[in-house]
């Protein structure tokens, strides 16, 4: 009985000893992680997010003024976005925005790559066609560019979606994707009790265009999505908190899964 006792002892040790390692801690992990990002709904899918503009832009006029290709013509390298009245960027909001949404996407296995990587001062760009080239030589499955807009109109508010029109040269092969992405971004925004432009798009929240080298320069489903008014009250309110930012991450968020699924 004392031999069997002293046997029991050395096996708990010896489990005990083996549970406790590093490397077994390490290789139970590893395999963890994995298998939850194989169940993952978004896992093996790439995103590329757009935020736009860049807080340094104003800083560097001879940069950003500097034309570009943008599809088939050319255009400034880039501008520096507006704000509100309380001088809160949008080069900041869509950075914000865009961290949110990539936690958001992450969480979800997708691979997401941002065409910018701070928000400072010292910092321009990029330039319109390489925002619109992102996501081509490393294929990625969409690419959403996150705007807001600086209308003076009276009381205009309310988010609208840019998708390209069919330029056959240009956009032909992603026109088609591109609708149905914006079709379900719009959807989706709608769903997390966001309001749709009154003051511009028709006042569907829908509109295609062919002068945006971020969407001509694209040979993936892309879309442009200006989130609100920044010179709206309401608008600006939203986009200046942090619950506010959370609404509009978390509607990309479930255009880009019902998109994706």
């Amino acid at each position: 009985m004392i031999a069997g006792r002293y046997a029991a002892a050395s096996v708990a040790l010896a489990v005990a000893a083996t549970l406790a390692s590093p490397a077994a801690a390490t290789s139970d992990f590893r395999a963890g992680d994995g298998s939850a990002r194989a169940l993952a709904p978004l896992a093996g899918k790439v995103v590329v997010l757009d935020p736009g503009h860049q807080l340094g832009n104003h800083n560097f006029p001879h940069k950003i003024d500097r034309l570009v290709p943008a599809g088939g013509f050319k255009k400034p390298c880039n501008t520096t976005g507006t704000a509100t009245n309380g001088g809160y960027p949008e080069a900041t909001f869509t950075w914000r925005v865009s961290r949110l949404l990539k936690a958001r996407l992450e969480k979800l296995g997708a691979t997401v790559r941002l065409t910018r990587h701070s928000d400072r001062e010292d910092r321009w760009g990029p330039c319109v066609d390489a925002r619109g080239r992102a996501g081509n030589k490393r294929p990625a499955d969409l690419k959403l560019s996150i705007h807001a807009d600086g209308s003076y109109a009276a009381g205009a508010r309310g988010f609208h979606v840019i998708a390209p029109t069919d330029r056959r040269r240009w956009t032909h092969d992603i026109f088609k994707p591109s609708r149905r992405l914006a079709r379900t971004t719009r959807a989706s925004l709608e769903k997390v009790g966001l309001t749709v432009a009154d003051y511009i798009a028709g006042g569907d929240g829908l509109d295609f265009r062919g002068d945006l080298g971020t969407l001509n320069l694209s040979n993936i489903p892309t879309v442009m999505v200006e989130l609100g008014n920044m010179r709206n009250r309401r608008d600006a309110h939203r986009m200046t908190t942090k619950a506010g930012r959370e609404t509009y991450a978390r509607g990309l968020a479930i255009a880009v899964r019902r998109f994706l699924g």
